[in-house]
């Protein structure tokens, strides 16, 4: 794909009036089961639901209370690898303001957002962007995105937040600080249910200091032909939580027993991930889900994902100690975070998983580079 190309974005080419979307944006025939209006998907009540978990107890001082909670936690953890949060603490106020945010910039003139243009092919990779081609196919995805590191404060680089609209800076800037307390939260829980101490896996992905928060929001314009496009095509996330919101347009899919399955819109809650870092932290006792995004003809998507990234060299991953036994092997080689992303250790296809890692929402645009085969989320 050519940078003339890049620069029309997405956006552009859906607001053209177009009938047929371009051969690039055209999915393989196998990719395109369970594809149907995702409207009526959502509203199918039949077979499994992404669990809600509800997080008002997760250190509630009754202790069978407190619990029953952070069981229910660890299950969703060890089944499905994703869920929806609610009453996560932070409050409709903050994530409205984001949401309003991040909508407001995206309603500006392309013209206005390319001033914040990333550079994939000189590796500056925050900013507007869209998918540059990185398979032999040439397949593109029917999106545009905005991608930024959002938390520690020493690592975000404000210069290319958007300045439009005032809030974004503020709204954003205290979501990622407040997400991060959530992140310790819930990596208190998954260390527990491994039979760990507390703060094991938070220590494993980098600590207070090193755990890095990405943030992308992605755009998903209507779509002509969604039967035939993807937002994000299947993948793990790389990281070690995601965590997703939403403007309540339905679109996240997940592969859950041999099978798509679209994900419900649960009002005032945060959709999470499991990471493939933490996958293989726990020998794959937590499991990272294959996903994809869906998208339609009569609503415009936006999710806002941040993901929670160990620093790319400095820890190896591999299971630890205590999830290894002569009856659970270790289920991975070690690797740093950055040979993960590369060798593309994830490749989930339907009912397999091989080393070719292919993140709705969920992959940040390094995945976008054209020397990059692999997803990252």
């Amino acid at each position: 794909m050519t940078t003339a190309a890049v620069t029309s974005r997405v956006e552009r080419l859906a607001s053209s009036g177009i009938q047929l979307i371009p051969k690039e944006y055209v999915r393989l025939q196998e990719e395109l089961t369970n594809m149907g209006n995702v409207f009526e998907e959502e509203k199918n009540n039949e077979g499994p639901q992404v669990p809600t978990i509800d997080l008002g107890d997760i250190e509630a001082e009754d202790e069978v209370v407190r619990e029953r909670c952070r069981n229910e936690l660890k299950k969703a953890a060890m089944e499905w690898g994703v869920m929806h949060l609610v009453n996560h603490g932070i409050s409709n106020e903050l994530i409205n303001r984001v949401k309003v945010a991040g909508e407001a910039f995206f309603n500006l003139p392309v013209e206005e957002k390319e001033k914040y243009a990333n550079d994939q092919a000189s590796g500056n990779l925050q900013g507007y962007g869209s998918k540059l081609a990185n398979s032999a196919s040439g397949q593109l995805e029917w999106e545009d995105y905005f991608f930024h590191c959002a938390f520690p404060e020493d690592k975000r680089d404000l210069s290319i937040w958007p300045k439009t609209p005032e809030d974004y800076i503020p709204a954003a800037s205290e979501y990622a600080k407040q997400l991060r307390g959530l992140a310790t939260k819930i990596l208190a829980v998954l260390s527990l249910g491994l039979g760990l101490e507390e703060g094991r896996l938070e220590k494993e992905v980098g600590g207070i200091e090193e755990l890095i928060l990405q943030m992308k929001i992605n755009y998903y314009p209507k779509c002509p032909q969604p039967e035939l496009a993807l937002g994000v095509e299947a993948h793990t996330d790389v990281s070690s939580l995601t965590f997703i919101l939403h403007n309540m347009v339905p679109g996240l899919q997940l592969f859950y027993e041999d099978k798509w399955i679209t994900a419900k819109c649960v009002p005032n809650s945060i959709i999470m991930h499991i990471g493939d870092t933490i996958e293989i932290l726990s020998n794959g006792k937590y499991k990272s889900i294959l996903h994809r995004s869906l998208v339609n003809k009569d609503k415009v998507r936006i999710s806002w994902a941040v993901f929670c990234e160990p620093p790319k060299e400095k820890i190896i991953l591999k299971p630890l100690p205590e999830t290894v036994s002569e009856t659970e092997p270790p289920r991975y080689l070690p690797r740093t975070f950055a040979q993960h992303i590369d060798h593309k250790l994830f490749r989930k296809t339907e009912g397999a998983v091989e080393k070719n890692q292919s993140t709705e929402d969920n992959k940040s645009p390094e995945d976008n580079q054209p020397r990059e085969d692999g997803k990252r989320s």
